[in-house]
């Protein structure tokens, strides 16, 4: 009865295929010999990696514009859409522009039009667009003198739309913040919106300007000095998270998409990001990196790949290997895999004989 159960069992054994969580290496590789493979498979040494760094990037590449920084007066400038206060003193009798009780008048809440004029009395319209506060305050005055000689004018500045910009997204104070002068930079407006929140991964700055739209890295923007540039009214300020990932699968310490925490990641560090291999599982003879190249990125060239699927191999029990992945880069899209060991199989079949020899000398006896 015992050799009767332990020979049904190696007959369903042979008969199906035993569940496994990840692909066998050779399964994968087996493609290159084939007659007509559908797949490129690469077998990833130091010596390749000047050739393989050469080949098209994949995943939408990140690329950053940033414009250039420029200095203004620190005052502010007058813009359409800003409001202005005027108090205009006199203290002649005759004036036209004060009564004999009270030698000011108080003209507030003046918008500044689309053509960048205000209305003020005996005056008409009179442009203030493009002047600082204090240069519209002369204007004004001068044109007063006409009318009235003695008269002083004061002046106070309100900035509207056009001379705010808009902080949107990624920090703790969102919102609308006026310019105070026309040195605001980037950075002193991140610093009054509370600063980048701590939960935003790898962060990207972005600057919307009129039509166009720039990118840069936060890190960058922290480190490099010409970066903190100069706003603008109008301008809007975004924060958001780096994109960007790979996914994880087969024998590693976890199976998920896996976001990209810093600018360009290789083999190794995406394996330490998913918790390295699972010890009980994985062959370290076969770290695969799965990529798709578009059509027009292949030709039978050394600087391009022959085929739009390609796998790259790694045998992490080599120095070769281990040095290879510590330099090759995985692109946003790759699919990192660990292929699982055929000790795992065996152990399976081992396992599952030795619960059979168990349950034939329970059956026998």
């Amino acid at each position: 009865m015992r050799c009767l159960c332990a020979g049904l069992l190696l007959g369903l054994l042979g008969a199906c295929s035993l569940p496994r969580g990840a692909v066998l290496l050779n399964e994968v590789v087996k493609e290159k010999d084939a007659e007509t493979p559908t797949y490129q498979v690469v077998h990833v040494s130091r010596d390749k990696l000047p050739v393989l760094a050469e080949w098209p990037r994949t995943g939408g590449e990140q690329t950053y514009h940033w414009p250039t920084t420029t200095r203004g007066p620190q005052s502010g400038v007058i813009r359409a859409g800003d409001t202005v206060d005027l108090i205009i003193w006199d203290n002649d009798e005759n004036s036209l522009l004060t009564s004999l009780e009270q030698k000011s008048t108080e003209m507030r809440g003046l918008s500044v039009s689309s053509s960048g004029t205000i209305f003020v009395p005996y005056l008409t319209d009179v442009v203030v667009t493009g002047m600082t506060p204090n240069n519209a305050r002369r204007h004004i005055q001068k044109q007063l003198e006409v009318i009235s000689p003695s008269a002083q004018v004061q002046l106070i500045h309100k900035p509207g739309e056009g001379n705010s910009v808009d902080l949107v997204t990624g920090v703790p104070k969102p919102g609308s913040y006026p310019l105070p002068s026309r040195n605001t930079s980037i950075l002193s407006l991140l610093s009054l919106g509370g600063g980048i929140s701590k939960d935003v991964r790898n962060p990207v700055v972005r600057l919307i300007r009129g039509q166009r739209t720039y990118n840069i890295r936060a890190a960058d923007l922290f480190e490099t000095e010409q970066a903190n540039i100069i706003l603008r009214g109008g301008d809007k300020v975004l924060v958001r998270e780096d994109g960007r990932y790979f996914t994880s699968l087969g024998a590693t310490g976890t199976e998920e998409l896996v976001y990209f925490d810093r600018e360009t990641i290789t083999v190794l560090e995406a394996l330490s990001m998913v918790g390295g291999f699972n010890d009980n599982r994985a062959n370290l003879k076969g770290m695969l990196v799965l990529r798709d190249y578009g059509p027009g990125q292949i030709a039978p060239t050394p600087e391009t790949p022959d085929l739009q699927q390609v796998v790259f191999a790694f045998d992490l029990t080599t120095a070769e290997g281990l040095f290879a992945a510590r330099k090759f880069r995985v692109n946003p899209g790759d699919t990192v895999i660990a292929t699982e060991s055929p000790v795992t199989a065996a152990r399976t079949i081992f396992g599952i004989l030795g619960s059979a020899v168990g349950l034939a000398n329970n059956v026998s006896n």
